[in-house]
């Protein structure tokens, strides 16, 4: 058992000490003293401020847990409808095949290579006259 991250053993500890140096009647006053102080603490708006904000963190990671969760299962439950219907999707699934039967493909034109004729500046130039 713990009490302000204090065991059992040191909380003894200080009780002796405290008894040795106030000695028994000063302890009665002293205790009277402690317990009106912790008492305002506790009964204060900061400790309940204190109390709630640790109570939310340790709470935290299951939080964001099952946020993140909540926010896979709609993914996912979108993921399913788009996928059960093709028509709102771009996507076939094996169990729904489409609807109607796809235009068999088509074999490409084969084409026979072209060369352009020549430009006459790059044709050789005839010294010779023109036979008439």
């Amino acid at each position: 058992m713990e009490i302000l991250g204090i065991g059992m053993s040191e909380l003894v500890f200080i009780i002796i000490i405290a008894l040795i140096v106030l000695g028994p009647k000063d302890m009665q006053k002293a205790g009277k003293t402690i317990g009106k102080w912790l008492r305002s603490v506790v009964t204060s708006d900061g400790w309940k401020a204190f109390q709630q904000t640790s109570r939310e963190l340790r709470t935290l990671p299951n939080k964001l847990m099952r946020d993140a969760n909540e926010e896979l299962n709609k993914i996912g439950g979108e993921i399913n409808i788009n996928a059960s219907d093709p028509a709102r999707s771009g996507y076939r699934s094996i169990n729904n095949p489409p609807r109607s039967k796809p235009n068999p493909p088509t074999a490409p034109e084969k084409r026979e290579p072209t060369i352009p004729p020549p430009a006459e500046s790059d044709l050789p130039k005839d010294d010779a006259e023109p036979h008439a």
